[in-house]
């Protein structure tokens, strides 16, 4: 395997055109030294992964059960080196099943075993059962990335007791030099981001979606082997961190590749609850031709590729889920947007011009990949890329822009709203997803540092936007947003004009009417909305401002 060790934590590189990588390697050794950092992955119905790194050479194991400090299994007596990773199972769990464990471990020359806080971790959920999973984007701490404001955002994070977290890429930000970076600064990339991740994912479960900033496309792949950017990104990738890879449980790329990477672990899907999770990647693969190969493939010289493209309509079709979710850093690699560049070449088949070309340029594949999503039930396409917050439906499918959880400026994205439709919103945050048996709920979580909330105006691990799919129970969407705020809605029962006056000095920014199960009926930006053409009935507005987000009842009578 084509990997070299670094030990040496104080390596720092003069080469020109390199200072990001610097300034990130200089903040890494500035980190107080842990004992150990754990992250947990892969987690099955009977399994769960913990990838264990310590701070010094010694002996740990770890123990495990179904009661807060009572543990019935451990491993068996393991030794490790210094900042080298071990892959750990738990094995033989029960499905469905909340489990706490720790490690146990005692440093070279230590005459005692220390024991570590309780931590914990879920098993598949059942059929029907609720659960809660988060998504975030775009970390970008090698280059404009707050450190500090991501340790808030991932505090938010376990505030939220997910069962598991995806990233959707562009984190470890290896690609800026892809000639002249060496194997070395490629590892210190990965490793100093774990010492981040640490924090919380010792008890949340990290799924990762590779994104155009993580060094492993096709481009650099196939250039320079083994001594390249794309090679040395997927050996330490898998080195440091347990991502999803074909068992009986996941489903992936079960294509093994050489130089010592085996299966590359980038795209996968697995089930759980009433939820069907598919991971893509599109990077790999995204040239069309190996003969002319891209740095950044446009139009249709982009592709998931045909072994990827089947997985994908076989996944989809044999599912019987209720809820089918979709992560990709981009819908066509390195455009901006969502639903309208959804709508063309490989992804939706058009050209620009709106022609149906998509026969032509993939003869024999079927549909495009929007249409495999129509055809097969797909709810979310979650995607990052884009540094903002963006809301949008195609087809009956939302497609879902995922904010950036570490912009302090909470505004990098401004330049990509004009590549959106509707329902646009600025950093820093995440989002949280909470599915029942036959409701999904999705909120944008907000961050901020402490010195942007003293005004007052700002708030933490607030609301930001909300939506919800399926049959929800209005009560709990209602209750779950924010309340006590000063503003009159009138008249109420209403025939034609709902009216919405404010006490305070807020103002409009965006109301949506929403019917008792989360369809969204209309939307204005005005401080008045038409209700004269809809049914008699129960709805909900959910008034947006710059200040703030609630939701009021309202009554129809015609």
């Amino acid at each position: 395997m084509v990997i070299e060790v670094l030990f040496d934590r104080h390596i720092i590189f003069f080469r020109r055109g390199f200072i990001a990588i610097l300034l990130l390697m200089i903040y890494a050794n500035s980190i107080s030294a842990q004992d150990y950092s754990i992250i947990l992955g892969r987690p099955t119905d009977t399994s769960m992964t913990a990838n264990i790194m310590f701070d010094l050479s010694g002996q740990f194991y770890l123990k495990w059960g179904t009661q807060s400090g009572t543990y019935i299994d451990s491993t068996a007596l393991l030794t490790y080196t210094a900042r080298v990773p071990y892959v750990v199972d738990m094995n033989n769990l029960t499905a469905d099943t909340k489990y706490y464990y720790c490690v146990a471990y005692k440093n070279n020359g230590s005459a005692n075993f220390t024991i570590s806080p309780e931590y914990t971790y879920h098993t598949q959920r059942l059929p029907g059962s609720s659960f809660t999973f988060t998504v975030e984007a775009d970390e970008h701490l090698y280059d404009y990335g707050n450190q500090h404001l991501y340790q808030v955002s991932l505090a938010n994070v376990a505030l939220d007791n997910p069962d598991f977290m995806f990233t959707l890429g562009d984190i470890f930000g290896d690609d800026h030099y892809p000639f002249t970076i060496t194997s070395q600064q490629v590892d210190s990339l990965r490793r100093a981001y774990r010492q981040r991740l640490g924090a919380v994912c010792n008890s949340i479960p990290f799924n990762i979606c590779l994104g155009n900033h993580d060094g492993e496309k096709m481009y650099y792949l196939d250039t320079l082997a083994p001594n390249n950017l794309a090679i040395w990104s997927t050996l330490w990738r898998k080195y440091y961190y347990s991502n999803p890879e074909p068992n009986g449980f996941y489903s992936g790329n079960s294509n093994a590749e050489g130089f010592g990477i085996g299966l590359p672990e980038d795209y996968y899907s697995f089930t759980w609850g009433n939820a069907l999770f598919v991971v893509l990647d599109a990077y790999r693969f995204d040239c069309d031709s190996v003969t002319s190969l891209q740095a950044k493939p446009k139009g249709w010289n982009w592709t998931l590729g045909l072994a990827q493209y089947n997985w994908l309509k076989n996944t989809l079709q044999n599912s019987t889920a209720k809820f089918k979710f979709v992560f990709v850093h981009h819908p066509l690699g390195e455009d901006r947007g969502g639903i309208i560049p959804a709508q063309l070449f490989e992804w939706g088949g058009h050209e620009q011009n709106g022609t149906y070309t998509f026969d032509t340029h993939r003869p024999g594949w079927g549909v495009p990949i929007q249409q495999l999503f129509v055809n097969y039930g797909v709810n979310i396409l979650f995607q990052g890329h884009d540094h903002l917050f963006a809301h949008e439906v195609l087809d009956s499918i939302t497609y879902q822009e995922v904010p950036m959880m570490a912009d302090s400026t909470y505004v990098k994205g401004s330049v990509n709203t004009a590549a959106y439709t509707a329902d646009t919103l600025q950093n820093s945050g995440y989002v949280r997803v909470t599915v029942s048996a036959s409701c999904v709920k999705v909120d944008y979580i907000k961050s901020y540092l402490p010195r942007d909330t003293v005004t007052g105006i700002n708030h933490n691990h607030s609301v930001a936007f909300s939506y919800t799919i399926g049959t929800c129970d209005s009560a709990a969407f209602v209750s779950n947003l924010s309340k006590n705020i000063n503003l009159n809605v009138f008249p109420n029962p209403a025939t034609n004009l709902v009216n919405i006056s404010f006490d305070d000095n807020s103002h409009v920014h965006l109301i949506r009417l929403i019917n008792t199960v989360g369809g969204k009926i209309s939307q204005t930006q005005e401080d008045h909305i038409d209700v004269s053409s809809i049914p008699t009935g129960l709805y909900f507005l959910n008034i947006r401002t710059e200040n703030y987000q609630t939701v009021r009842k309202i009554l129809v009578i015609h």
